[in-house]
């Protein structure tokens, strides 16, 4: 399958689910800015959007978005739970992508958002994370196990040192980010993005 990224996007979430599961994949590197792939294709032949990640299946099949990405590698390698869990990882998965991808990251990542738009992106993002501590509280993971939301929610918690986000008042945050950065295919996704990353 090939993936299509961008370094240290959501779309590492996607390396970090391929590592997890010991498989293989073909990642493309793709500028979004610019809409080509790193080879000068129009990426946007690819995914009309102009977004990161897609994913070109084995059948030549293509899937965009980054949740239904997720489940479907989930699904593939073995990391989805099943019955009631799986609406609680689409819970998950929903709250990472809308509550802190979009609604803060996004405003804080942006040079297009204005000093007010950051502002309210951070107050926004207390309540945000008070209730993602809590629900954190005496658990390793989201769930009962690692799963594909636990990928998302590293990628996107590894944003809050680009924009100096102090996650410290959330200690069961932090706890959990140590942990997930611990794990080896976390440790080798993010080293391997960061390089690429710097070398940009």
């Amino acid at each position: 399958m090939d993936l299509y990224f961008s370094p240290l996007a959501c779309s590492l979430a996607s390396r970090i689910v391929v590592y997890e599961g010991g498989a293989e994949a073909e990642f493309h590197r793709v500028d979004t800015k610019a809409g080509l792939t790193a080879d000068g294709a129009d990426y946007r032949r690819i995914n009309p959007k102009g977004l990161v990640p897609a994913l070109r299946t084995d059948d030549g099949e293509v899937l965009t978005e980054n949740a239904a990405i997720l489940q479907y590698l989930g699904d593939r390698l073995g990391l989805n739970p099943e019955g009631f869990e799986r609406y609680r990882l689409q819970s998950w998965l929903s709250f990472i992508g809308a509550e802190l991808h979009k609604y803060v990251f996004t405003p804080l990542l942006s040079p297009k958002h204005d000093g007010a738009a950051k502002a309210l992106a951070r107050e926004a993002a207390a309540e945000r994370f008070a209730y993602l501590n809590d629900q954190l509280e005496g658990r390793e993971y989201l769930l009962d196990r690692f799963t594909v939301a636990d990928a998302y929610l590293a990628a996107v918690l590894n944003w809050a040192q680009a924009v100096k986000f102090d996650l410290a008042p959330w200690p069961n945050v932090v706890a959990y980010r140590d942990r997930l950065r611990a794990r080896p295919a976390v440790a080798r996704a993010l080293g391997e993005e960061f390089a690429l990353y710097q070398a940009a």
